[in-house]
């Protein structure tokens, strides 16, 4: 047996697209390890649901309730049908002592995690709507982004999950995606945007803050 099936035969757990693996404030022991398949980690805010991070094979979530002996801080649901490993807080401590590489990835996730929240802040701290919009695109390329055979980049989300995630209504989002799209910086279908070229996005948001600043000179 593979060494993938036997921590799955120890560990493993199966769910279906849109079973809820935790809930925000409940009490939580344990950490999960995707094998296969996509899980959306989402909070309760004051606009509603926001998307934190969706998350795919070979990445990790829950552990910082068994780190640090609080409540979950959000809500994990499985995506597509899900195979995940089931840790608990003795098995994890194990496994980090033991363990110096599982121990590096934790450090690492850790500090992702603290890079990912600096940037939402960077995002909500803007008033433009313009600049909310193509720094909340340049963020989630980054997170969950999945590069094309042309060189674009598929940012899977939803324009719901986006919008609620940039702290905007759907409709004021829309505005500004409908000029990106005039622009053929951003292209949207049912996989969710597609963004032509990242640094070209970058490139536009610095025009538009010159152009406030200076105006039209």
């Amino acid at each position: 047996m593979a060494e993938g099936d036997q921590l799955f035969a120890r560990f493993g757990r199966t769910f279906e697209p849109g079973d809820v693996l935790f809930r925000e404030d409940e009490a939580g022991t344990t950490m999960f390890v995707i094998q296969a398949g996509q899980v959306r980690i989402t909070k309760a805010a004051r606009e509603g649901v926001k998307t934190l991070a969706i998350l795919g094979p070979g990445e990790f979530f829950g552990e910082m309730a068994i780190l640090n002996a609080k409540p979950r801080t959000a809500t994990a649901e499985a995506l597509t049908a899900l195979r995940v490993l089931v840790i608990d807080a003795k098995t994890f401590s194990q496994m980090v002592v033991s363990n110096a590489e599982i121990a590096v990835r934790l450090i690492t996730k850790l500090s992702r995690r603290l890079d990912a929240a600096n940037a939402l802040i960077e995002v909500l701290m803007h008033r433009d709507p313009k600049a909310r919009v193509i720094l909340g695109l340049c963020r989630q390329a980054e997170m969950i982004g999945k590069p094309q055979d042309d060189g674009s980049v598929l940012v899977p989300i939803t324009p719901t999950d986006f919008a609620a995630d940039i702290g905007l209504t759907v409709e004021e989002t829309d505005d500004v995606l409908v000029r990106l799209r005039r622009l053929h910086i951003v292209q949207q279908d049912d996989r969710g945007f597609v963004v032509g070229d990242v640094q070209r996005l970058q490139e536009f948001l610095e025009f538009l803050e010159m152009r406030e600043k200076f105006g039209d000179l």
